[in-house]
């Protein structure tokens, strides 16, 4: 007795979704503690900068791409 295929589907969609969330969670939270750049010392550089407008657009592109898959 298996899983009807749209189930299966729609527990793919959220599985995968959760993955991504993750990983770009993982990442982003990597590269700001480990290399520094989420954290100011002082006054902002050029690198926390760098790394927060890199944040903000991988959020808005993850965010898109979560929006145009959950819509098909």
């Amino acid at each position: 007795m298996g899983m009807e295929d749209e189930t299966r589907l729609f527990l793919t969609l959220i599985a995968n979704t959760i993955a991504k969330v993750l990983l770009w969670m993982m990442a982003n939270t990597f590269i700001g503690i480990y290399y520094g750049l989420g954290f100011f010392e002082g006054s902002p550089s050029w690198q926390n900068i760098l790394y927060y407008f890199a944040f903000v657009g991988s959020l808005v592109f993850l965010v898109l791409h979560l929006k145009k898959k959950w819509n098909r």
